[in-house]
């Protein structure tokens, strides 16, 4: 007889100094989907849910699906959004079950207007109403904070391993599988938490060099011993204001408790003894735009990433400074996605195509970060804002920016949009009108998801902290209920 398993995901990273709020018309900007839409969007995409309804078919269940909920990065979630988003999942469970087995794909740093884990609050939940029998399975983002609440009410929590996140698909295989192996009752798995003193480490994640290549090594071979059944090394996300916030080590075992535990205290202690590593070298934007100037011609684009500024982890993706100084520098055939700022858009859209326009741009959200720059600029073509990622990552996805444009300030092509997102895809250029590869300079509003996509085509990667909410200069933040002392604020 076929198994029933339970099929949602619910995601945000909450980046609870912003000053914009989540609520559902934030989801709906991005992604909101309800039961059998979740098969229209996401059949053979390269993503959690791709993944599941494909797994789904290798093990012949009864696949019930239930919620795909994704918002771009931003302030807390508001209570109405919450209610709505987990009564989806805790709804079904009482409406459409019994179920034999339950999927999750979540991010693990979300944070509501009522509670500091939301993600935690969900899986108790759903803890209670399931009893102690029915597995739980759930992949996150490998930046997820994983808390004791998280762990202690799922079987088996799976981060993704990549930074690029291109792994969303395998992940959701590895869980799958293990899901299946409970159901059948040939392993009763239990994961396991530990983490310190550290709210970052690991070289945050990137997974190309430095130290989370070993440790993603040190892990692979944790996994081959008989009774570990999953290993992840999650690096925290910093931008979220909360108790047990910051990098962590989840080993999923087999009635092998006190192994795992060893396992788990092994990783961490290598994420403390690395913590001084980095592969990152960041630069102000005067400091990006002299290198450019000097260097010799190429028919290859330098690609510069607006990290401190990035949607995707909360940025208001409207900073101005480092386009500030692009159009100061007079810089010459370059292009700059995405600056998000509707109000632009309304006047460009009056205007009409082709006209030239005096407007302020940019920093409209906190202008105590970079206040609105006053240009004159010519609408080149208006866009309505889809697309559908071809990239590694997210391949098969499409994503819509709102009603955009591209403006054109002296040399500079600028898209303009309605809705936040960070770039990782070439699609964010190509669909309005322009070939990046036919650039001399790319920026993008990104902090690493872009390499995946835009490292192969550049000359190189330029990286700038132009002083916007998620630099990553961690004494801008002021921390109210973060666990301290904790490195790198109050110790070496």
């Amino acid at each position: 007889m076929s198994q029933r398993v339970l099929v949602a995901q619910i995601m945000h990273e909450t980046n609870t100094f912003s000053r914009l709020s989540t609520d559902l018309d934030s989801y709906r900007a991005r992604y909101l989907y309800h039961d059998d839409e979740l098969e229209t969007h996401f059949r053979g995409t390269r993503t959690e849910i791709g993944g599941i309804l494909d797994s789904a078919e290798e093990y012949d269940w009864v696949l019930v699906r239930s919620i795909a909920a994704n918002a771009t990065p931003s302030g807390k979630v508001t209570a109405e959004a919450w209610t709505a988003l987990k009564g989806a999942v805790t709804g079904a469970v009482e409406t459409d079950g019994p179920f034999d087995g339950i999927y999750l794909a979540l991010h693990g740093a979300m944070v509501t207007e009522t509670t500091d884990d939301a993600e935690g609050e969900l899986l108790v939940e759903l803890r209670e109403m399931l009893g102690p029998d029915i597995p739980i399975v759930a992949t996150l983002d490998l930046h997820a904070n994983v808390t004791d609440r998280m762990a202690a009410s799922a079987n088996t929590l799976i981060a993704y391993r990549t930074y690029p996140h291109i792994d969303q698909y395998e992940r959701t295989q590895q869980a799958a599988e293990l899901l299946q192996r409970a159901m059948a009752g040939d392993v009763s798995p239990q994961a396991l938490v530990v983490r310190g003193p550290m709210l970052t480490g690991a070289n945050h994640g990137r997974s190309q060099s430095g130290p989370m290549v070993r440790l993603l090594e040190r892990a692979a071979a944790y996994e081959r011993e008989q009774k570990v059944l999953a290993v992840s090394i999650q690096v925290g996300f910093v931008s979220a204001d909360i108790e047990q916030a910051g990098p962590s080590v989840v080993v999923t075992g087999d009635g092998n408790e006190a192994r795992c535990r060893e396992i788990a205290d092994d990783l961490y202690q290598m994420i403390w003894d690395t913590r001084y590593e980095t592969t990152n070298v960041l630069l102000t934007p005067e400091e990006a735009l002299r290198h450019i100037a000097a260097a010799d011609p190429s028919d290859k684009p330098f690609v510069v990433a607006d990290l401190s500024d990035n949607p995707g982890g909360g940025g208001y993706g409207d900073g101005p400074e480092l386009l500030r100084a692009m159009i100061s520098a007079r810089l010459e055939n370059a292009t700059f996605a995405m600056l998000t700022d509707p109000e632009t858009v309304d006047i460009c859209y009056a205007a009409g195509e082709g006209a030239i326009v005096d407007i302020a741009l940019g920093g409209k959200v906190d202008p105590s970060l970079g206040s609105p720059i006053n240009v004159t600029g010519r609408v080149l073509r208006f866009w309505d804002g889809d697309f559908t990622c071809d990239g590694p990552m997210w391949k098969g996805t499409t994503l819509s920016m709102g009603r955009s444009l591209v403006l054109r300030v002296g040399s500079v092509d600028i898209v303009v949009t309605s809705n936040r997102a960070q770039v990782t895809d070439h699609q964010t250029f190509l669909a309005c009108g322009i070939d990046p590869r036919e650039k001399s300079v790319i920026v993008v509003k990104s902090a690493h998801h872009f390499r995946a996509a835009f490292e192969p085509i550049a000359r190189e990667v330029l990286l700038v902290d132009s002083g916007a909410l998620v630099s990553p200069d961690l004494s801008r933040r002021s921390y109210q209920k973060l666990r301290r002392p904790i490195w790198p604020l109050d110790m070496n």
